[in-house]
């Protein structure tokens, strides 16, 4: 794990208070992005709404109210998987003027995005996934997801009286083309191979849970139906995988992470060790105060950065597994009814989730 790279949201919140000489990146007039209504506006694209429930349900409105709230204009379009609508958001956002952009990347769509925007001398933010040639980063410690995601399968290991050093792991990965998903690779190998572990298979990456099915049902094939765990990368492609370890009777340690309803639900039945907690009203928080205070025309001081030298914001994760649930409901990130289902109720009664 790359500790160097967290700067704490408390940390932030001093450190930006102070003011540099210059602005990195496009963003040396302040984020006026050419002066007058486009100075209130923060610009939003999301990627989708498939990889993962949280961009709609969570950051969504998590960023829509603390931009709304600040005073300013929040344009928060989702491109819905689609790397040309990507583009026309952009362009149509950009008409109207921006005086920051805050993007999560799809499939390389924003890094066309950031140059048009930082040509503008808008700032852009690329949020929980890097963005080359933006001026910040601002994420959850995507190695510390990954290391969190290999402790779990470790431990699972441990639990079924299994030697990490002769399991037979399945790795499924994310997509490549999401700068986090050799991140997230990254940080599990940091824990999984010092203990012996290498990749029985290792299936191309996606973000997809039907997909990962079809690619871990060809993985165990190949293995002649022999699995003792199943690191993934996230909760949609383990709830893929978990429908083909029940379809042949088998149960073994599965990590994700998202927290999403159907990884709760796996986590409590036991299907699933553990999924990565992202709460993402830090992750917003972070990203929106970074983006309020460039609207506001100040350059925020951040010591942190990526290997390339990008200003780094990184926010820690938390890794629940079936007694830790009722934490993410009671942050209000999960709703006790959705989860506790009829075939999910005595799961939820003994680990008190209600």
């Amino acid at each position: 794990m790359k500790t160097s790279s967290l700067i704490s949201i408390t940390a932030l919140a001093g450190a930006s208070m102070l003011m540099l000489a210059g602005c990195s990146g496009g963003s040396g007039d302040g984020g006026d992005g050419g002066g007058g209504e486009a100075a209130t506006r923060a610009c939003v694209i999301l990627p989708d709404a498939a990889s993962s429930p949280r961009w709609e349900n969570g950051d969504r409105p998590a960023l829509e109210k603390a931009i709304t709230d600040a005073g300013f204009e929040a344009d928060i379009q989702n491109a819905q998987g689609d790397t040309s609508k990507y583009a026309t958001i952009a362009d149509q956002q950009l008409s109207k003027g921006c005086g920051v952009m805050l993007l999560v990347d799809y499939n390389g769509a924003a890094v066309a995005v950031t140059t048009k925007a930082q040509d503008q001398g808008i700032p852009v933010i690329a949020y929980d996934r890097p963005i080359e040639g933006a001026d910040y980063y601002v994420s959850f410690d995507n190695e510390e997801v990954g290391a969190l995601e290999g402790q779990s399968i470790l431990d699972g290991l441990a639990a079924a009286g299994k030697d990490p050093a002769s399991a037979t792991v399945v790795y499924m990965g994310g997509d490549p083309a999401d700068g986090n998903a050799k991140m997230f690779h990254d940080g599990a190998v940091s824990v999984m191979e010092p203990a012996g572990i290498t990749p029985a298979q290792e299936p191309p990456g996606v973000w997809d849970g039907d997909k990962s099915a079809t690619n871990f049902e060809q993985a165990l094939t190949a293995l002649g139906g022999k699995v003792d765990a199943v690191w993934v990368a996230n909760d949609t492609n383990a709830a893929g995988v978990i429908t083909i370890l029940d379809k042949n009777g088998l149960t073994v340690p599965v990590s994700g992470q998202d927290a999403s309803v159907a990884g709760l639900q796996n986590v409590l039945l036991g299907k699933q060790t553990a999924t990565v907690y992202k709460p993402f009203g830090l992750e917003a928080d972070a990203a929106s105060d970074l983006a309020i205070k460039l609207l506001n025309g100040e350059t925020p001081s951040v010591d942190k950065q990526l290997d390339d030298g990008t200003p780094y914001i990184a926010v820690t994760p938390i890794l629940v597994g079936p007694d830790d649930v009722q934490q993410v409901v009671d942050d209000g990130n999960a709703d006790a009814a959705e989860i506790c289902t009829d075939d999910v109720a005595d799961a939820c009664a003994a680990h008190g989730v209600g």
